[in-house]
Parts: C-alpha cells; sequence; structure tokens
C-alpha cells in the first residue's frame, strides 16, 4: 500500500501522532510526513505510506497556504497562544489601514528568526528542549518568500489572514514580528494549513473518514497513488528494453534522433514509466552525458 494521504490534521496532536494514527488505520509498516505543522495547528498534513516515503522529499518542497489568526496586544514566549504572555501594551492604537499597510512590507523576500520554540536542532536535540529549561540557543535568520498576505477580517484585538508562502515560513514568527512593527505585539491563535502546492485542504480526509475509505480506488478524494501524486512531473515512457534497466537503477541513454522537451530537460525530477503505465522510477536528465540518471528506483 504505497499511497499519499491527504490528511486533515485536528488540533492538539502532534504530526507524529497523525503519522501513528495513520499507520494504525491503514496497517502499514512505514509512513512519514511532508512537513511539520504545530499541535496547535490544523489542516492539510501530507503522510506517505511504505514506497510512497522514499517520495516525501518531493512533496516538501511546495509552496504553502495558510488561514491564520493574531491577537494584537500580547506577545507570548512561544509566539503563539500555548506559551506564557511576557509582554502586554497597556492599548492597542491600530487600525484597519494601519495593517493593510504593514502587510504589504512583509510580502516578497524577508528575513526570519527561527523561535526558540520549533523542532529545529542544535546539537542533535531539538530547539525546543533548550527553551523548556530556559536556555536560548543562538539561532540564523534565513530568508523565507511571503508571496501574499491578505487581510480576511479585522475585529480587535484579533486580526485573520491568509498567506501564501514558501517551505520554511513559521507563521507565529510571522505574526509575532508584524505586532512588534504595529508596536503592539502579536501571537497567533489560531492556524489551519489549506494548501500545499497543488493539493488542497477540501481534497483531504480526517482520521474518521480515512477510516471509512475505499482503499482499493486511490486517487479519489484525499488518496493518491505515487504516480498521482507526482502528476506534475513531466513523464518520460520507456520501451521494454529500458524499463528492465532502469529497474535495476541503470540510466536511461537518449539515442540519436530522439527530441526530449524542455520540460524534461530541466526538471528536478521525471516520472520514468513503463510502456504499460508503471511508476519505475524518479530520474533527472545529465545534459553533458545526454542521459536520465536514477535518482529513485521503486523496484530497488
Amino acid at each position: 500500500m504505497d499511497l499519499v494521504i491527504s490528511l486533515n490534521k485536528p488540533k492538539d496532536i502532534t504530526s507524529q501522532d497523525a503519522v501513528t494514527a495513520v499507520k494504525k488505520i491503514l496497517k502499514v509498516k512505514k509512513a512519514g510526513h511532508c512537513g511539520t505543522l504545530d499541535p496547535m495547528a490544523t489542516g492539510l498534513l501530507l503522510i506517505c505510506t511504505n514506497k510512497a516515503t522514499r517520495i516525501a522529499s518531493y512533496l516538501s518542497d511546495f509552496d504553502k497556504e495558510y488561514a491564520a489568526v493574531m491577537k494584537l496586544g500580547e506577545s507570548t514566549d512561544t509566539q503563539d497562544a500555548y506559551g506564557e504572555v511576557i509582554s502586554k501594551a497597556d492599548r492597542i492604537d491600530v487600525s484597519e489601514a494601519d495593517i493593510e499597510a504593514e502587510l504589504s512590507s512583509f510580502t516578497g523576500q524577508i528575513s526570519q528568526l527561527p523561535p526558540m520554540f520549533s523542532a529545529l536542532k542544535h546539537k542533535g536535540k531539538p530547539l525546543y528542549e533548550y527553551a523548556r529549561q530556559g536556555i536560548d540557543i543562538a539561532r540564523t535568520s534565513r530568508e523565507v518568500n511571503i508571496k501574499s498576505i491578505e487581510l480576511l477580517n479585522f475585529d480587535l484585538p484579533f486580526v485573520r489572514l491568509k498567506v501564501a508562502c514558501s517551505k520554511g515560513t513559521y507563521i507565529r514568527t510571522l505574526c509575532n514580528d508584524i505586532g512588534k512593527k504595529l508596536g503592539a505585539g502579536a501571537h497567533m491563535t489560531e492556524l489551519q494549513r489549506t494548501a500545499i502546492g497543488q493539493f488542497n485542504i477540501n481534497e483531504s480526509l480526517t482520521l474518521d473518514e480515512l477510516k471509512d475509505a475505499d482503499l482499493s480506488r486511490p486517487d479519489n478524494r484525499g488518496i493518491y497513488t505515487m504516480d498521482s501524486a507526482l502528476k506534475w512531473m513531466p513523464e518520460f515512457k520507456t520501451d521494454e528494453g529500458m524499463a528492465e534497466g532502469v529497474r535495476h537503477g541503470n540510466p536511461v541513454v537518449i539515442g540519436q534522433g530522439v527530441n526530449l522537451s524542455e520540460d524534461i530537460k530541466n526538471a528536478q525530477g521525471i516520472r520514468i514509466k513503463s510502456p504499460d503505465n508503471e511508476l519505475l522510477a524518479i530520474g533527472r536528465y545529465d545534459n553533458e552525458k545526454n542521459i536520465i540518471k536514477m535518482d529513485v528506483v521503486f523496484a530497488l
């Protein structure tokens, strides 16, 4: 059962708890997720099972979309509602126009300092373990890309936002930083991930829905074969001779007279298919050698 599950994660469980629940429901030995959601967060979590765990890296680099609520006037040590309040404004002198003007300054390429309460590792331990001991570890700011921020609702002290961003963006840090710029402080009180690349929350399944799903018919709502989960990749179809070589990890040599499309030549991944449409591998084109090299071979 080599599947990608589009799960609507409930609140107050970790991403690993969600993976464990999916393993139990599907009775699979191996599973992993494609990008952590904090326990407080809900929404889209992609979970790969068995051989599909080998394509997780191809699914984790997508841009993400979130719906978030921030509370102005209070900052917390975790930058979300689970933390201790560390500063509180006497009054919130912020208008809707102020919010709109400030949001525009946070679009595009911005620098973020990862929060101490995060799963990033330092000397093999997650930062949150140091934070719980009151130890502050020096972190390096990193560049993230905020594609867009839209103000959905303004009802002081709460502000609802829609954010489209690159991988690795901390939405609670974004809320914290917006609060600082407004001079009022802020922290995140709600977060829902609504999209990962072409995957959308409307096509995801809850854990209860997954229990009742017809697994004999993948590519229904929320359940994808590896091939359909990777449909954004260009496809290269082999002949029988090539297919046998690919199954052993051998590259495909592009013969004279074979013209590859620019999509295939420039792709970060190519779906290598057999004549009968079986997904054999994921490869990449090597321009110097004029071959398609195999990165992941599913028969191995």
